[in-house]
């Protein structure tokens, strides 16, 4: 499996943005889809995005279309996620993972790779 380090949170203004990102080692990145999921204090881990091996195909919740937008830099083995226009529902640890195809990373989520895991609040 790929081993994946999130970076990126902190804490922001309702309508602010951030950036997190993802470096990936251990395995040939573009050999994955990557993606990234988030789970708030009380609530079960939920999709967020995705995005294929070369970075051509996106798939997004419904929660943050227009919001956020996923990228990959497979030349750097680093994905991110551009967060714009907060809201305190947000508010949540951001996972990165990766999985052979889209499929696998949303539906069989325990046999993907994942990250630590990075905070971001999103204060009123």
């Amino acid at each position: 499996q790929v081993q994946l380090v999130e970076s990126g949170g902190g804490v922001v203004q309702a309508g602010g943005s951030l950036r997190l990102s993802c470096a990936a080692s251990g395995r040939t990145f573009s050999d994955y889809t990557m993606g990234w999921f988030r789970q708030a204090p009380g609530k079960e881990r939920e999709f967020v995005a995705a995005v294929g091996r070369f970075g051509f195909s996106t798939n997004y919740a419904d929660s943050v279309k227009g919001r956020f937008t996923i990228a990959r830099d497979n030349a750097k083995n680093m994905g991110y996620l551009h967060m714009n226009s907060l809201k305190p529902e947000d508010t949540a640890v951001y996972y990165c993972a990766a999985a052979q195809n889209i499929e696998s990373l949303k539906n069989t989520p325990n046999g993907n790779s994942w990250g630590q895991g990075t905070q971001v609040t999103v204060s009123p």
